[in-house]
């Protein structure tokens, strides 16, 4: 095997990648990955995005699969390289979200016996990746061109089809790592550009399904519509609130389904389910879509449908392309393996609406809580207040990346009903907070409109290294920090009433100032303490051809009473 070789057999894997739809891949800086590096470069239907570290590449490749809908492939060198991946690795296996992990090694004489920046990455990721292949080392002859070729397909269509998630494809390489002068031309390649695998959707019969739902639908007069995050599919959220409306059920959808509009959704269940004489409600019949929402006053209510005398449990029914395992708490009836925007479109035309006031009640509470909250949150600058703003002055071609922990949980209680909304996305598979600005800046490149970032200070503080994209990669987003020195979400739970233990060990503050880090990382900064600079600051940043931080500072005791308040203000009313 000669350096040549591996640059032959790697541009046409190259390719065939581009030949399938691949349009982004990232890179990081090592020597034993310069063959896969430079196969990606050099494929002129790539745009290869330049990270320093793995682990923001990870995420911003899983930011670009996410707002395209299309696998990315990220690269890297051996040893701990490969595996600083892995949390972006398990957060596409969970999020369902297509990616494709190329990975350099020390060819097999080298590993185990003390040579450097060497270790075992056979399956690495273990079952966070949907598929793993060991490429080895080959020497170019026809025979492995098309092995090549053929391997390149199958690992972008097997990102993609069933349930998307990873594959990782680990490339043992044997110096010299580099050309030794011209490559051969290759005419292994299918005619007219086609991929050497040609693969086509799979065939649905969005009639099968809509049957089997509306034989249910039409047996239950009192229904519920629960939407969670709905990402990859951009048309499903207005297909399930057309759904919703017609049926006259009523909508309870996390933003990041993109279902929070019509006249059937309701903004504030997570608020008014935590008042017992709303739970008391029973309906006939719910109908989940997509992954669950993080609302755990929600979930609770979900669970509880299915307690009591068994004649008396709700119907639960899951509609998802995959049938995924979304239900934690094992209360969900029966899975339909259909997409919800074909399925929900073709019975929403057929759909008699059920019991008027039904709807009407979940209108009126949504109605009154709502005038409760804003009562209650006045005018005064608080987190609550930003996720607000946000629902209701960001543009619909807009994209709001949400860091988990306390800011996708606002955006739940706080975004409003919106016939435009914009669009939502949050890393709500694995959950962690890493990689949030990586994964913003990911969306970015792959997007048109202008990306938004919610997150707190621990979430920036833990991802600082991915604002180099900003300046490296000439990418513009606007960065809103909730910076309440620490972690705010603990003083929600239990484990607040730890004293100074908590404090140091669980919340963790670090007293951090941000505009030094927009400073080091060559982006503007803006420190927000009146309410109304929050409208005319975002919509600078919109505009701004650079990156943009605003940062609002809030306490996290105060954060945790506000809270309570309007919880109370909603069960009162």
């Amino acid at each position: 095997m000669t350096a040549n070789d591996s640059h032959l057999l790697l541009r046409a894997f190259c390719d065939e990648l581009a030949r399938c739809g691949m349009r982004h891949a990232c890179t990081s800086p090592g020597s034993r990955s310069a063959p896969l590096t430079l196969a990606l470069v050099r494929e002129p239907r790539l745009r290869c995005w330049s990270h320093i570290d793995e682990r923001c590449a990870g995420f911003f490749a899983l930011g670009v699969a996410k707002a395209s809908g299309r696998p990315a492939a990220v690269t890297c060198t051996s040893g701990t390289a490969a595996a600083e991946l892995a949390p972006a690795v398990h957060e596409a296996c969970e999020a369902r979200v297509p990616l494709v992990v190329l990975t350099a090694d020390r060819p097999p004489e080298l590993r185990g016996v003390g040579a450097g920046q060497t270790i075992d990455q056979i399956k690495l990721y273990g079952n966070a990746a949907k598929w793993f292949c060991e490429v080895g080392t080959h020497v170019v002859s026809p025979e492995r061109l098309r092995w090549m070729r053929a391997l390149a397909c199958r690992a972008y269509w097997t990102a993609l089809e069933g349930r998307p998630g990873v594959v990782h494809l680990n490339f043992a390489l044997r110096e010299p790592l580099v050309p030794g002068g011209a490559l051969e031309e290759d005419d292994s390649g299918r005619a007219e550009n086609a991929p050497f695998l040609a693969r086509g959707p799979a065939p649905t019969d969005p009639r099968a399904a809509s049957e089997a739902l509306g034989l249910m639908v039409s047996e239950a007069a009192r229904g519920v519509v629960v939407a969670g995050r709905l990402e990859r599919d951009p048309g499903a959220g207005r297909a399930v609130a057309e759904f919703a409306a017609a049926a006259g059920y009523p909508l309870l959808a996390d933003p990041l389904s993109g279902a929070r509009r019509g006249p059937a959704a309701i903004a504030h269940y997570d608020a008014l389910l935590r008042d017992s004489s709303l739970t008391a409600a029973r309906p006939d019949l719910v109908i989940r879509v997509g992954d669950l929402p993080t609302s755990k006053p929600l979930r609770a209510w979900l669970t509880q449908l299915h307690g009591g005398d068994p004649g008396q449990r709700t119907r639960q029914v899951s509609l998802d392309p995959e049938a995924a395992w979304q239900d934690p708490d094992s209360v969900v009836e029966a899975t339909i393996a259909a997409y919800p925007a074909t399925t929900l479109s073709a019975l929403a035309r057929a759909v008699s609406p059920g019991e008027p006031e039904w709807l009407g009640s979940w209108r009126a509470a949504d109605g009154r809580a709502a005038e409760a909250i804003e009562r209650t949150l006045g005018a005064e600058l608080s987190e609550p207040a930003v996720a607000a703003a946000l629902g209701a002055r960001l543009p619909e071609q807009a994209t709001l990346v949400v860091a988990s922990s306390m800011p996708v949980r606002d955006v739940e209680t706080f975004f409003p009903v919106r016939d435009d909304p914009p669009r939502v996305l949050a890393n709500r598979g694995a959950n962690g907070i890493d990689g949030t600005v990586s994964c913003a800046f990911g969306a970015a490149a792959a997007g048109d409109g202008p990306v938004v970032v919610l997150l707190g200070d621990v979430a920036l503080a833990h991802d600082l290294g991915g604002l180099l994209a900003a300046s490296r990669l000439d990418l513009a987003v606007t960065i809103f920090v909730l910076n309440n020195d620490g972690g705010g979400i603990f003083h929600f739970l239990p484990v607040a009433g730890e004293g100074h233990v908590f404090e140091e060990h669980i919340a963790t503050p670090h007293g951090l100032d941000f505009a030094h880090a927009a400073a080091l990382y060559g982006c503007g900064h803006r420190l927000i303490d009146q309410p109304d600079e929050l409208g005319e600051a975002l919509d600078g940043a919109l505009v701004s051809p650079t990156t943009t931080i605003l940062e609002v500072r809030t306490d996290r005791a105060e954060n945790l009473a506000l809270h309570r308040r309007v919880w109370a203000a909603v069960a009162g009313a």
